[in-house]
């Protein structure tokens, strides 16, 4: 069992930071060239990929480094920093298990991404009824006291992505929060890349609606000047660093 300061450890060295455009293309032409074949000559077959694991210390390395994205995507996911812990941790001891399975130089985040999807929509399937696992979730999020301003907004966006369908909170927090392409996306949540554009558009619509129209009570008492897509984009780049704190 891995000890909850697992949750903790995050790549020190500024260097590990790459410019985002450019990774994104990295990985996925990495997550890709396994998966395609030559179809140039008529008749020609694919030769089979080796698979190539890492070693521990390097799949340990590579595990650390996405632990603050897992963490936000989880809190997205669930509402929830108690339950995105859960998911976290569990999503851990999975990788871990099936490290051998990896491919090296594939994406790691985007791996681990889908090990902790299935198990958030997991325990939704085993909730009885979708709907009262939102409002305990809800209800966690609004009993929450907000430490300092900048957690507020944070916290009124959280509680109207809950009010979002799965499928459109999901793909947001993929694109928004997560930083992946549309095409990474759509990998995570086994999808066509048109569907997770439908449903970020949609979901950016509704999101508008509630942050601009006052559909959503806010704890503010103050009215949003920002419309729901520029309040989007500014908090969603907040959850990597508002998960890392404790």
């Amino acid at each position: 069992m891995l000890h909850s300061t697992m949750l903790d450890i995050t790549p020190s060295d500024p260097s590990l930071t790459t410019n985002r455009d450019a990774q994104r293309a990295n990985d996925r032409d990495c997550m890709t060239e396994a998966t395609h074949t030559d179809h140039d000559e008529p008749g020609a077959t694919a030769a089979p990929v080796e698979h190539v694991s890492l070693s521990d210390p390097e799949f340990k390395t590579q595990l650390a480094q996405v632990i603050p994205h897992l963490r936000a995507f989880g809190r997205s996911l669930s509402g929830s920093r108690d339950l995105a812990d859960d998911l976290v941790q569990e999503t851990l001891l999975k990788a871990w298990a099936a490290r051998k399975r990896f491919q090296a130089g594939t994406n790691m985040r985007a791996w681990t991404f889908i090990i902790l999807r299935n198990l958030y929509l997991s325990q939704m399937r085993r909730a009885r009824f979708k709907g009262e696992w939102d409002d305990l979730v809800a209800d966690r999020l609004l009993a929450a006291p907000a430490s300092q301003d900048r957690h507020v907004e944070l916290a009124d966006m959280q509680r109207a992505l809950l009010h979002l369908p799965q499928p459109q909170r999901e793909a947001l927090i993929l694109v928004g929060a997560g930083g992946f392409a549309y095409e990474e996306a759509a990998e995570i949540c086994q999808v066509a890349v048109g569907t997770i554009k439908s449903r970020v558009a949609r979901g950016r619509v509704a999101l508008e609606a509630l942050m601009s129209e006052g559909q959503l009570p806010s704890r503010r008492s103050t009215s949003l000047n920002e419309d729901g897509r520029t309040a989007l984009d500014t908090i969603m780049g907040e959850v990597d660093d508002l998960s890392r704190e404790r």
